[in-house]
């Protein structure tokens, strides 16, 4: 039952978009020429612990600051709400947290010795993204750089690394989009929880700038991601048929429309699913992206 339960916590709805960021990194590498099955499984085992300790230590956190108790729960925000409900402690999802980014040492530290030590700043600051968003960075103005970096750019290049022993411009320009659409998840996954974010004095982009505001901030980022993959393939950084990302733009609108309607929840849910599409469809096309412009060498 605790095994069920544990499983739970990790909200593994939400670690898709760990496997999908894994998978773009790696169709990357292999269309650079380099690619280990082995490794890329590895480094995926690692990348999904690690988001599975973001949201235990999330809710272990939110819980604390008292943020749990008025958050209303939606199937996009709110944690899982384990302890809320008493069937986990606050310590045993606070371990449990502590214990998936633990298994991670071991697995960074192949990494590091095998493909390259360039990796350790990148784990780090991924770590540090991790263990203090919700007690300290949430606190601090645009909080949402943050996921996008830490759940994002870094995991993206991560993943690169750990097949190539490398970091390079193709890959980091690459990157750019994963981190824009995963600032944005949080972003508009905020909205619902204004009131309750208030009471463990945060300063998130709906707080600070008001619904309005932060509509307009997540409107121009979503853009900014479609203009970056155009940008990109025009200068050729990153290859052509990864403009199959911008098939997700009807998405877009849709979630773009609802996030100036955040007040009404039968307009900000759907928009809110919009946006989840946006981000994990993205991210896959741009790797099928990868995969065609590898077999086609164009």
């Amino acid at each position: 039952m605790k095994a069920k339960l544990f499983f739970l916590e990790t909200r593994p709805q939400f670690l898709l978009l760990a496997v999908v960021l894994g998978i773009l990194g790696t169709c990357m590498a292999w269309y650079d020429g380099t690619f280990s099955i082995g490794n890329a499984i590895l480094a995926g085992i690692g990348l999904v612990l690690a988001h599975a300790s973001c949201n235990a230590l999330n809710d272990y956190f939110d819980y604390k600051s008292g943020v749990d108790k008025a958050t209303t729960v939606t199937p996009f925000s709110g944690g899982s709400g384990l302890i809320k409900q008493g069937l986990l402690t606050s310590r045993e999802v606070f371990w449990f947290g502590m214990i998936c980014l633990l298994i991670d040492v071991p697995i960074g530290l192949y990494f590091c010795i095998t493909r390259g030590w360039l990796l350790l700043p990148l784990i780090l600051v991924a770590a540090i993204c991790v263990i203090f968003y919700s007690p300290v960075i949430l606190k601090w103005y645009w909080p949402e750089w943050s996921p996008g970096l830490g759940l994002g750019i870094l995991p993206v290049l991560g993943m690169y690394f750990s097949q190539t022993g490398a970091y390079t411009w193709h890959a980091l320009i690459a990157s750019i989009p994963a981190g824009l659409l995963v600032h944005n998840l949080l972003l508009l996954n905020e909205f619902p929880d204004i009131e309750a974010d208030k009471v463990g004095h945060r300063k998130t982009l709906p707080i600070t700038l008001g619904r309005r505001g932060a509509a307009i901030f997540y409107t121009t980022f979503t853009i900014l991601v479609y203009v970056w993959i155009v940008g990109a393939v025009a200068l050729k950084a990153i290859p052509v048929f990864t403009l199959l990302g911008l098939l997700t733009i009807p998405l877009a609108i849709k979630a773009i429309r609802g996030s100036f309607h955040s007040e009404d929840p039968a307009k900000l849910m759907p928009a809110m699913a919009s946006n989840v599409l946006v981000v994990l469809l993205t991210l896959f096309l741009m790797a099928v992206g990868y995969i065609l412009s590898g077999i086609f060498k164009f």
